[in-house]
């Protein structure tokens, strides 16, 4: 038909495709991955993070490290999300699950140079995936998951993360202490273990507190600073004069009617004090503004009120001490009350701090991280909650697996032994994801200072005649032993997940051969 050109792009757009595409979109993710690699394991280093406005964030944990980061390649960013997948579903294992993706991003690369179908190298992607999930189930091991357990999988989640000058062993104990106190018949309530930060003391003055922690103190100074045996309000309301939802105005022609007005405001402030007082509560926590007579009436009453709190601070409140939320002063009786053994006002480094402790039904439990600065704190604060979270993961989740690269040395070679049973090019696939996991046990022998090849080697036969391998951080370097007689375990749903989401944000990406970007 001879004529004009046929636009269907806008003449801005830029488009990649074919080998070019690939190529660009593989090399994004391997960059992210990169970048995350060296904080992998015990002897892994720490990134320094500064944002355009200052701000800096110190940390080896990589679902941080990828979050600060300003990434823009949508391909990084996929590796990104395989991260934050990672964090959100088990709590840990971050880099493991991004290191993972780089490599079989390496890998597919090299297979499409050798002219391996996307489609196939899909196929034998998803298969290796399986094969591995199998090797982890029969990885799994067979002991009871008590404290020592459970402290050496804390532990190891520690090892290696910014803790201070306190030992990962006992930060790991008070882990478990706050895991157990919050374990009920339906498993574990991960909303029900807070960690409350707060510079200002060493890191060995982290603690447990059996309840919940107040940020608010007392609206007035001459309200107590110690309650036992508090009957606790939660109230949704101001505690305050009301004002008109109208917009009008009062004419007041006589001293008389000036001084009905302030009685009547008087009285209105009065009484709300009063139901405070007749309801029996001697605590209350009030989610709006207490007028400043209300609360000096209520101090002359001995009743300890904080005003302005959160909703999540009410509903922690509520959940610690069986109190119900009430949204007028009508309904605050003595069944809407809650308890607690004692409510105390307490000096954390430059800030007072409110204590709840020991509520009727104190299953929410508080880890209080103590640092020196703010950036040790909040190094803390991650390596807790990673803590936190495979602990649960290993109780809730399927139980535990050996770690130090003992469980990728055991994926690697079932999925080896299997491959030859696997027709066609996709057995190549299968293969290059075995050797892709490989990079696992081979970045923690390089971060611990061994040689790699060797260690992979010596690893692989340790394995073979032993049937558990790992590499073990011994003094200035490391040596391959046996994880679990150095009491290195991790979640065996850790290892699953990462498996998961590393493999299909790798296939995501090899699948991609067409990038179309607008202008």
């Amino acid at each position: 038909m001879g004529g004009q050109p046929l636009f269907i792009l806008d003449e801005d757009a830029q488009r990649t495709h074919g080998k070019d595409a690939q190529s660009s979109n593989i090399s994004a993710g391997k960059a992210v991955s990169e970048s995350v690699r060296t904080t992998l394991g015990p002897r892994g280093m720490d990134k320094m993070l500064v944002s355009d406005d200052g701000d800096v964030v110190i940390t080896n944990d990589g679902a941080t490290i990828l979050s600060e980061m300003d990434i823009e390649h949508p391909a990084a960013q996929m590796i990104v999300e395989v991260a934050q997948t990672q964090e959100d579903e088990v709590g840990d294992g971050t880099t493991t699950a991004s290191v993972l993706a780089g490599e079989l991003l390496t890998k597919g690369e090299d297979l499409l140079d050798d002219d391996v179908h996307p489609t196939t190298i899909v196929e034998g992607y998803s298969a290796a995936a399986e094969l591995a999930q199998e090797a982890i189930n029969e990885i799994v091991l067979d002991v009871d998951l008590d404290d020592e357990t459970l402290v050496e999988v804390a532990e190891s989640s520690m090892t290696g993360k910014g803790t201070g000058d306190v030992e990962a062993e006992k930060l790991a104990e008070v882990v478990v202490d706050a895991v157990r106190h919050a374990k009920s018949d339906n498993g574990v309530r991960r909303d029900n273990i807070e960690v409350h930060t707060q510079t200002g003391a060493a890191s060995s003055a982290t603690k447990l507190v059996e309840g919940v922690i107040v940020d608010e103190t007392a609206v007035h100074d001459n309200m107590p600073s110690s309650v036992e045996n508090a009957s606790i309000a939660v109230i949704d309301t101001e505690l305050d004069v009301r004002e008109s939802n109208i917009d009008a105005e009062y004419n007041v022609s006589s001293v008389d009617q000036l001084n009905a007005a302030l009685d009547a405001e008087e009285s209105e402030l009065q009484g709300y004090a009063e139901e405070v007082v007749e309801s029996g509560a001697d605590v209350a926590f009030v989610t709006e503004d207490v007028a400043d007579r209300v609360a000096s009436q209520l101090a002359k009453e001995g009743v300890f009120v904080a005003d302005s709190i959160s909703s999540s601070t009410a509903k922690d409140i509520v959940e610690a001490t069986g109190a119900k939320r009430v949204g007028s002063l009508e309904a605050l009786d003595e069944d809407a009350l809650g308890h607690a053994d004692s409510v105390d006002v307490e000096k954390q480094g430059d800030d007072d701090v409110t204590f709840i402790t020991g509520g009727a039904t104190a299953e929410s439990v508080t880890v209080i991280a103590r640092g020196s600065t703010e950036h040790v704190v909040d190094e803390l604060e991650r390596a807790l909650n990673d803590a936190l979270d495979v602990v649960i993961a290993a109780l809730d989740a399927g139980g535990v697996v050996p770690g130090a690269g003992a469980t990728e040395i055991a994926i690697a070679d079932h999925i080896r032994s299997e491959a030859a049973s696997i027709e066609g090019r996709k057995q190549l696939a299968v293969e290059a994801f075995a050797d892709a996991v490989d990079v696992l046990p081979r970045t923690l022998a390089e971060n611990t200072g061994l040689d790699a090849i060797d260690a992979l080697v010596d690893l692989r036969a340790e394995h073979e005649s032993e049937g558990i391998a790992g590499v073990i951080s011994e003094g200035q370097t490391g040596v391959v032993a046996d994880p679990v007689e150095y009491g290195i375990l991790d979640p065996a749903a850790v290892k699953r997940e990462a498996v998961d989401s590393a493999t299909e944000a790798a296939t995501m990406i090899v699948r991609i051969d067409d990038v179309i970007s607008s202008s």
